[in-house]
């Protein structure tokens, strides 16, 4: 069996500080930001494809994850599996898959490092959304293509790398099995068993 590592996938987040204050205006002070979460069948900046099924699998299984508000995610991405609460800074509302884009909408929370990501895209500073998740990856050509063990954590807020791969060692960790276990509950594991038996019957 392949070691599963921690890989992330990187997005452009494009807000103005114009559209920032319209945002607040229109939501009680809340930022609450909508964009390209994620796309797939398509190259990313670290050379990796994740495919259209496996992709929509995970956003799927997600929804447990919002609909409990627990669709956290962190400023930066850690070198870890586990969303670590002191370090949350937004919470992901909604993520849907249309054609091959992920779209979502993201609240950046009034945490510490919410405060420091309100501040940063009322300043006008270019971030993207990554996400975070476990799995195996597989070379095909050129390319690295994430295989079907691939489990998606959170999207995290991150500063645009300046070279493609540029997020290539962190994300490369191998996670033991037993750190899932932390990020996943039985009910979230229950969950996307049935999910897959569901999808499955579906076809």
């Amino acid at each position: 069996m392949s070691d599963l590592r921690l890989i992330n996938s990187y997005q452009v987040f494009d807000y103005t500080p114009d559209m920032i204050k319209e945002v607040r205006e229109n939501n009680g002070g809340k930022i609450i930001m909508k964009g390209i979460l994620q796309k797939s069948d398509t190259l990313n900046q670290n050379g990796r494809i994740y495919p259209k099924n496996v992709l929509e699998r995970e956003v799927r299984n997600y929804q447990k994850f919002i609909i409990e508000n627990r669709a956290l995610g962190e400023l930066d991405h850690p070198d870890s599996s586990v969303v670590n609460l002191k370090n949350v800074s937004h919470i992901v509302r909604e993520a849907h898959v249309d054609s091959d884009v992920v779209y979502g909408m993201v609240e950046i929370l009034d945490t510490p490092s919410g405060k420091i990501l309100q501040s940063l895209v009322e300043s006008g500073v270019k971030l993207g959304i990554s996400s975070r998740g476990v799995g195996t990856t597989k070379k095909q050509g050129e390319y690295q293509v994430v295989q079907d063990d691939f489990q998606l954590i959170c999207w995290d807020f991150v500063s645009e790398p300046s070279t493609p791969g540029a997020f290539m060692m962190a994300e490369g960790r191998q996670i033991n099995p037993d750190e899932l276990r932390n990020v996943f509950t039985k009910s979230d594991r229950i969950d996307r068993i049935l999910n897959d038996i569901l999808t499955t019957r579906g076809k």
